[in-house]
């Protein structure tokens, strides 16, 4: 007897055709700031420029010239260039004793100030802030020479402030009378006849660059004496007790 059973009909899930693989995804590109590298800050290239053209500098002075030649061999930009020294060739002069300042602040907070007497802390400023100069000592008289121009005077003047006040803060001068600015006047001259003395000082060890500042402080320190020494007489006079008494801190 033939089967009256029909097919059965095929299901929603026998109908339904394979999975295909899913492709896969693209990596990422990796960002444009990790391909290039970062560009170095201003402090940086201004360190880079003056590297580069302390040794030209010894030769051919500080100008436009020499300027320019230092850029393209530190990699900086001429945009870059007239941003970091709008003054040109004065400009890295400025930046010269800005950076010799900081390097004898450097130096003078490895060593023990507090151990020393007055006297022997402004000896090691000095000389700190000279073998900051030394590896280039030609370059040092250039800068000087530029700085002593009258067209340059009032920028000379200002820097030579800057050193002073540097090496009497760091040996812990805290005066706000008038004897702030004395002291500062004072080192003044001792700085800047020490720095003549130094850059005609040809001697491996630079004694008489030392004897010398030796003698200018032990100058400065007479007088010293002598002031207070003459206070003291002028405070025994009703017109000149005012003056001569201690100013309160």
């Amino acid at each position: 007897m033939a089967d009256d059973k029909k097919p059965a009909k095929k299901t929603a899930a026998s109908k339904a055709k394979p999975a295909k693989p899913k492709a896969p995804k693209p990596k990422a590109k990796p960002k444009a700031e990790n391909m290039n590298p970062p560009k170095p800050d201003d402090e940086a290239m201004k360190q880079a420029v003056l590297a580069a053209a302390l040794p030209h500098a010894a030769f051919d002075g500080f100008t436009d010239a020499v300027l320019e030649k230092a850029a393209a061999e530190a990699d900086v930009s001429k945009a870059d260039l007239a941003r970091l020294f709008e003054g040109g060739p004065v400009s890295l002069v400025e930046y010269y004793s800005q950076w010799a300042d900081a390097q004898m602040e450097q130096a003078l907070a490895g060593m023990d100030l507090k151990a020393m007497k007055i006297r022997e802390r402004i000896a090691a400023a000095v000389m700190a802030r000279l073998h900051a100069l030394a590896p280039h000592k030609e370059a040092a008289r250039r800068a000087g020479a530029m700085l002593s121009l009258p067209m340059n005077a009032t920028l000379g003047a200002r820097l030579a402030w800057q050193t002073v006040d540097a090496m009497w803060r760091a040996a812990g001068d805290s005066s706000t009378d008038f004897n702030f600015y004395t002291k500062r006047g004072i080192l003044a001259g001792v700085y800047g006849s020490t720095a003549v003395r130094w850059l005609n000082d040809d001697s491996e060890d630079e004694a008489p660059t030392r004897t010398f500042l030796a003698a200018r402080i032990e100058n400065v320190m007479q007088f010293e004496k002598f002031k207070s020494r003459a206070k003291d007489a002028l405070s025994a006079f009703p017109m000149f007790a005012d003056w001569a008494k201690p100013k309160a801190k």
